[in-house]
């Protein structure tokens, strides 16, 4: 299925999102073409930009620079609303997750993550998943349907709002990275995330280096040049498995791209090299992917792949099918793949009592009926 197609056939019914449109979301040359419709001159749209994504304006009358006759009309054909807070919780260790929805009553997951040294934004980008992978809660869910340019980056804008960082600025930021590592798959959703993350690399919108962003795929192989084209992001490829029977079982994705292709698309990757390295992600699961033999074959797949492993001791929820690898596995594994260079870091889950780890988001958002997510058809 091209991502074109599964643009189209997930997107957020018209039925439910009818209302003044919101600004939030319009690439530059979208937004000029507003603004001029309104018979307004192309720097108006500047101006706007700037309220926008450097100064996070929520409401047009903040808006100063602007005549008030002209934030009257904006208003009357405009909003630049967030998605709605459904429900906020922090965890012991200062993870902060907020449950958002959205117009249609769609509902995501966003995860920050405040460390020493950085603060990690986890985004979503889709409303459930469809990729059914065996150990992620997502996965439980069923795809509703892709989140809209606006929705994705309105994870990030809501979160500046709460964490007080408005006006956007590259110094002293409590967000300094962007992971696209939330609900859904973004390379089928590829279309909307691309113009989202436009916005957020533009350096008069939310300033966000392209290294300080990474794209999380489970290896949706057509999509990944061409993510690495447009985007130039950094990577990074949920692994999880290092033969195609066991990986066929716990991504399912696989039987459609098996680990050679997938590992194929990874050397072709842009930009890649010592310094900007592929991440792979690797949960580890007792008796199933964590073996000595397992670490040994991982080294042989990625020794001419500039890659990084990142070791993921599994984040159960009620119900999973799993249990996480023994201390002393992790590791074991972590040790032969350092022994061999390939840096293999274990990561300290976070957020796992309120369900904020990796593997563990999860909405109440049900699939509609193709009858009540569609308008009915009207006969040419």
């Amino acid at each position: 299925m091209s991502g074109s197609h599964h643009a189209q056939q997930f997107a957020p019914p018209a039925a439910l999102t009818a209302g003044p449109r919101t600004l939030i979301g319009l690439s530059r040359a979208d937004l000029e073409a507003e603004i001029a419709a309104l018979g307004e001159p192309a720097f108006r749209a500047r101006q706007l930009w700037h309220w926008l994504y450097h100064r996070g304006a929520t409401d047009f009358e903040a808006m100063t620079s602007l005549s008030k006759a002209f934030r009257a009309r904006l208003a009357t054909h405009f909003r630049v609303a967030r998605p709605a807070i459904a429900s906020a919780q922090i965890s012991t260790d200062g993870t902060r997750k907020w449950l958002l929805r959205f117009p249609d009553g769609q509902e995501v997951e966003t995860v920050f993550i405040p460390q020493e040294e950085r603060g990690t934004l986890c985004i979503s980008s889709q409303v459930g998943c469809t990729l059914t992978c065996r150990f992620c809660h997502t996965g439980t869910q069923r795809l509703v349907r892709n989140l809209s340019p606006a929705e994705i980056i309105g994870q990030i804008m809501l979160a500046r709002d709460e964490v007080g960082e408005w006006p956007a600025s590259s110094e002293d930021r409590k967000i300094t990275n962007i992971v696209l590592m939330g609900m859904g798959e973004p390379l089928y959703n590829f279309e909307n995330v691309a113009e989202a993350m436009k916005i957020a690399m533009d350096p008069e919108g939310l300033a966000f280096s392209r290294r300080k962003i990474t794209l999380s795929t489970s290896g949706v192989v057509p999509a990944m040049a061409r993510c690495g084209a447009e985007l130039g992001v950094n990577l990074a490829v949920s692994l999880h498995a290092v033969h195609d029977d066991v990986r066929d079982v716990i991504v399912p994705l696989n039987k459609k791209y098996p680990i050679a292709q997938l590992l194929d698309a990874c050397r072709a990757y842009p930009g890649t090299h010592n310094a900007r390295r592929i991440t792979f992600e690797y949960v580890m699961l007792r008796g199933v992917n964590d073996s000595a033999e397992d670490a040994r074959t991982l080294v042989g797949l990625l020794k001419d792949i500039p890659a990084k492993v990142n070791l993921i001791p599994f984040n159960a929820w009620p119900g999973a099918p799993y249990e996480c690898s023994r201390p002393a596995d992790i590791a074991a594994f972590s040790d032969i793949l350092f022994a061999a260079g390939v840096s293999a870091p274990v990561r300290t889950p976070r957020g796992r009592d309120i369900l904020a780890a990796c593997g563990q988001l999860k909405s109440a958002s049900q699939r509609l009926k193709k009858s009540e997510r569609e308008p009915a058809e009207v006969p040419a």
